[in-house]
């Protein structure tokens, strides 16, 4: 019993150091392979968009988007694309509002990310993402939807937080 202090001294150091080794899955940085592009530009050219409209002070802007409803929809978003028409553009809607992380893998153009609440209103925007980019992007508070476009288009057109946002079975904007 007396040995046993010493050993468990001596193997702590050991023991450390193995847990310090442990391999962290990384995902992979590169563009992705040709396989996974055909898939997704098969999927790009079969999407149905909605429109969907931004109100600003300085007016309207409408968009013709593409929804992401289901897990898989919402888990590739615009992955794998290599350009946006300019009003367009993926719109994903949560079945009750909550936080939202969104990130880059895989995604070749940088992209605005426009949190919106439950009301329609704009809670915080990412501003033109970094493609393939593993860095986080959260709503500042709890969203019903994230409505992503090109990157600089907010900026181009004066979107930002507190403008309204609706789509078909979405908010209303205010009268």
């Amino acid at each position: 019993m007396t040995d046993f202090l010493p050993r468990m001294l001596l193997g702590a150091p050991i023991a450390l150091a193995l847990l310090g080794c442990r391999a962290e899955s990384q995902l992979p940085a590169n563009p992705p392979a040709a396989a996974e592009r055909a898939v997704a530009a098969d999927t790009e050219s079969a999407a149905e968009t909605i429109p969907v409209t931004v109100r600003t002070a300085a007016g309207d802007h409408m968009f013709d988007v593409e929804t992401a409803i289901t897990p898989e929809e919402q888990r590739r978003g615009l992955m794998f694309r290599e350009s946006l028409p300019e009003n367009g553009g993926m719109i994903f809607p949560f079945d009750f509002p909550r936080l939202a992380s969104f990130w880059m893998r895989n995604t070749m153009i940088p992209l605005d990310m426009i949190f919106i609440r439950a009301d329609g209103v704009i809670t915080n925007i990412a501003r033109e993402t970094e493609p393939y980019t593993l860095d986080s992007y959260y709503s500042s508070e709890p969203v019903i939807a994230v409505l992503e476009i090109g990157g600089g288009r907010a900026a181009e057109l004066g979107i930002d937080a507190g403008d309204h946002v609706s789509w078909p079975d979405g908010p209303a904007l205010p009268e």
